[in-house]
């Protein structure tokens, strides 16, 4: 046999192609040249394929340069008169922020837990996807994700949650173009303020602000890991629904950041042991609801819903927040101890009777973390002879005999059962337990509003008792009797018929037809001076002057002031028989203070666009209702009421104070509407189906206190203040010297 070895190779023969010891197999040429067709083939058809696809599922794609011009759904801010937030409205709650304004422990938080590959992949890490797909294919367990940062945001911008492949593939071709334009801090920033982390609040920062009452830059290794973990599941790992399994999810956030060497074995020991802390924020508007609801109401008019709730305006109103937080107490505090006075009623809803779980049971009030102060529902689980536990949301409270002493009841269950959902007054919320008072919601409403005088700035309102429980605006959508808070009218039209309070009046019996009037007290004092029949709000004498003026003419005296009811031309209209709304009464009072100048009401001073851009800037509309003279005549009458009249217990605050109380038939309404030199305040209190509060619950019983003790706060601040009547003159101007005779 000739072996051809390396060393002979070149001098080898020539095989013989042709011979058939050295001819291949006639059929293996053609099965490789097959293959390799149908392999080019089936490339090319792959090729074709991913570009049809790729043509199909991009050609309604959105345009990625959208982005560089994308500003998210943000939060509309509310704020007082001293720059703080008092309110907000958003479709979204958002509130954007840079990328260096993330706390790095956030910032890797979120990439060990959603992406750790984040700062090195373009858009798509494809070894995930195989491990996905794998797990998803071999697993009879939950589908894996294999979604990387981009992905997601792609998703949440542009797309839907539909688990389609032609929305994969979408994703993913969305995701390549961003990582193209646009840079990792680029990419995250946007991601950070787009995430949805359940309870209506999207992006970290409001996160932050909304658990932890907190800026996103300031939050500690528990706290960020808490909110990473929130995206995969707002709902499913909520702090506040499920906090066992939000307590499980932020910890392995933790333990993931330790696996990527971001953190030590102690930090993540510490952190792992650490409570959840949650500080939940209150619910916006819950500190004004009625303010905001107004202010909404007028942004919505002037701009459009759509601007208004999702362009980040920030809103400059008129409010003081320190100011409506007392007058929240007053009115709150006030009824309360009108219930009191009145004695247990009972009539106690029951869930248990209405076919309800003691354990799933939420009342709407529960929303507002528990405060010392605070007024809420609660519902009774346990009863002893000497103890009530009830529960407020996931905290417990505690009543002993002293907290219902006032009801007259020994024990507990003499008058209250499991299930009953009972009023209280929080007083003591600093240990587990909470403690508070028993109080009693019969329906009694209230409503209190206050403006500065020369601004027409509304300083405080409150629309009625729990805005959760109905949002119906009592201070500038009620129309209520007036009772004597009208006879002001009555009077200005007396003095300006020539009248002074120094005159005279017979307070007799006396009727027109069929008509007899009679005073509040059954008495007649015969001739009193018209300050005094004012002072004692004296109905007589009231209609006597209505009579002398024509009543026409105090009606066009009160449509002067700003009154817009339609009120019938009936003598009994001089004792307030006219509905008309808090609101009104309020401005139309403050025109005595201000010599006879009204200054229309309004909320709002100043909105500006999120870019800085000034929208609107109010200015005071005011208009001249009376004469000087007659407006610092009226008050005269005015001061008689608080020094020695109907609220002469207000001459206890040694503070110049004018104003008129007024109480209608059956004492359904009870009215103070008063003044300081720089504050005009009404308060009404009453039922909503017009029922009695009850024998002799007259204006300066119920209303007065609730407006004492605002005042009291809004005096506070300007000690020496004085009406404009009380003030010195101007030094008369000196005439210029004549010119020296030559």
């Amino acid at each position: 046999m000739n072996l051809i070895t390396p060393s002979t190779w070149d001098d080898a023969p020539e095989p013989d192609l042709g011979s058939p010891r050295f001819r291949p197999g006639a059929g293996r040429g053609k099965i490789a040249g097959s293959v390799a067709l149908a392999f080019l083939i089936l490339l090319a058809a792959a090729a074709g394929s991913l570009a049809g696809l790729m043509l199909v599922y991009s050609v309604d794609l959105p345009q990625i340069d959208q982005l560089e011009h994308y500003r998210p759904s943000s939060t509309t801010e509310l704020y007082d008169v001293h720059g703080r937030i008092i309110g907000s409205f958003a479709l979204e709650r958002r509130i954007p922020i840079g990328y260096n304004d993330f706390s790095p422990l956030l910032r890797q938080a979120v990439i060990s837990t959603e992406d750790r590959d984040f700062e090195s992949h373009w858009g798509v890490n494809l070894m995930r996807v195989a491990r996905a797909a794998w797990h998803d294919v071999f697993s009879k367990g939950r589908a894996q994700g294999a979604s990387t940062l981009t992905m997601q945001l792609a998703r949440d911008l542009f797309l839907t949650n539909q688990r389609t492949l032609s929305r994969k593939l979408q994703e993913i071709f969305l995701s390549l173009q961003i990582e193209h334009r646009f840079t990792k801090q680029q990419i995250f920033t946007l991601y950070g303020n787009q995430i949805y982390l359940g309870s209506g609040v999207y992006g970290f920062e409001a996160g932050a602000e909304y658990y932890f009452s907190k800026h996103a830059n300031d939050l500690t290794l528990p706290e960020a890991a808490l909110l990473a973990g929130l995206p995969k599941g707002p709902v499913e790992f909520s702090p506040i629904l499920s906090p066992e399994r939000a307590f499980r999810r932020r910890n392995l956030v933790i333990d993931a950041m330790l696996q990527d060497g971001k953190i030590t074995v102690a930090q993540a020991e510490a952190a792992r042991s650490a409570p959840l802390g949650l500080h939940i924020e209150a619910p916006p508007n819950s500190v004004a609801p009625w303010f905001v609801e107004e202010v909404r109401r007028e942004l919505d008019r002037r701009f459009g819903s759509e601007e208004v709730h999702a362009a980040g305006l920030k809103v400059y109103t008129t409010l003081d927040l320190d100011l409506q937080t007392a007058a929240n107490q007053a009115v709150l505090d006030g009824l309360a101890a009108y219930e009191r006075s009145c004695g247990w009623r009972g009539h106690l809803l029951n869930v248990i009777a209405g076919g309800l779980s003691l354990d799933s049971f939420q009342h709407p009030d529960w929303t507002i973390p528990p405060s010392p102060g605070l007024y809420t529902h609660a519902l009774v689980t346990g009863i002893l002879p000497y103890q009530v536990a009830a529960r407020i949301g996931t905290h417990t409270l505690i009543l002993t005999p002293d907290d219902w002493s006032w009801s007259h009841f020994t024990t507990a269950d003499q008058f209250l059962h499991v299930g009953d959902i009972i009023y209280v007054k929080l007083t003591d919320v600093s240990g587990n337990l909470l403690r508070g008072s028993l109080e009693e919601d019969t329906g009694a409403q209230g409503a209190l509003l206050a403006m500065d005088n020369t601004t027409g700035d509304v300083l405080a309102l409150v629309g009625g008792r729990d805005f959760n429980l109905s949002q119906f605006d009592r201070a500038t959508q009620a129309e209520r009797q007036t009772g004597s808070s009208f006879k002001a009218y009555v009077y200005t039209a007396a003095v300006e018929d020539g009248l002074t309070p120094q005159d005279t009046i017979v307070d007799h019996p006396v009727s027109w037809g069929s008509y007899v009037p009679h005073n509040y007290d059954g008495k007649y004092l015969g001739r009193i001076s018209l300050l005094k029949a004012f002072a004692d709000s004296r109905n007589i004498p009231a209609l006597e002057l209505a009579a002398r003026v024509g009543i026409e003419n105090v009606i066009r005296t009160a449509h002067k002031f700003g009154i817009t009811t339609d009120i019938p031309p009936y003598l009994p209209v001089a004792l307030g028989s006219a509905e008309v709304t808090l609101e009104q009464q309020v401005a139309a009072y403050s025109v005595f203070p201000n010599d006879g100048i009204r200054i229309a009401p309004h909320l709002i001073r100043r909105v500006i666009a999120a870019d800085g851009t000034p929208l609107f800037d109010d200015t005071p509309d005011a208009t001249e209702v009376i004469s000087q003279k007659t407006a610092r005549t009226m008050m005269e009458f005015f001061r008689g009421v608080t020094s020695e009249g109907t609220a002469a217990s207000l001459a206890a605050l040694h503070h110049p104070l004018g104003g008129k109380t007024g109480t209608t038939n059956d004492f359904t309404d009870a009215w103070f509407v008063g003044f300081s030199p720089s504050v005009t305040c009404g308060v009404w209190t009453g039922y909503d189906d017009r029922e009695s509060l009850g024998d002799k619950e007259t204006g300066a019983r119920v209303a007065l206190p609730i407006w004492t003790a605002f005042m009291k706060t809004a005096i506070a601040s300007s000690p020496n203040e004085s009406f404009l009547a009380d003030q010195p003159a101007p030094p008369a101007a000196q005439p210029a010297a004549l010119p020296a005779q030559r």
